[in-house]
């Protein structure tokens, strides 16, 4: 179960040793650099208006954000503080049903 298992042995026949060709290659001819296409797409061009446009809703989305994030954490500690209130109350009603 644990030992070894190795594959079967390769049955190719052993390659014959060839003597490489001797040639000479001919001169390359260097060729001439490929011309890239123009794009047809439009380039997107900012003017100092659409910048500032651009940034003003950048910093819209920031802020939407750190509302929503910093409501759902009150919404945590709230729900937090008001189980550990019912918490203390549930505690203080068995302690004084027990000793009554």
């Amino acid at each position: 179960m644990f030992t070894p298992k190795y594959p079967p042995k390769d049955t190719a026949p052993p390659a014959t040793a060839t003597a490489p060709a001797t040639h000479t290659p001919a001169p390359v001819q260097p060729s001439p650099a490929p011309v890239t296409p123009a794009s047809n797409r439009p380039t997107v061009q900012l003017t100092p208006g659409s910048a500032l446009a651009l940034a003003a809703g950048g910093g819209a989305v920031v802020l939407v954000v750190g509302a929503v994030l910093v409501s759902m954490l009150l919404a945590v500690a709230i729900t937090a503080t008001s189980v550990a209130v019912c918490a203390v109350v549930l505690r203080s009603i068995l302690n004084a049903e027990r000793n009554h």
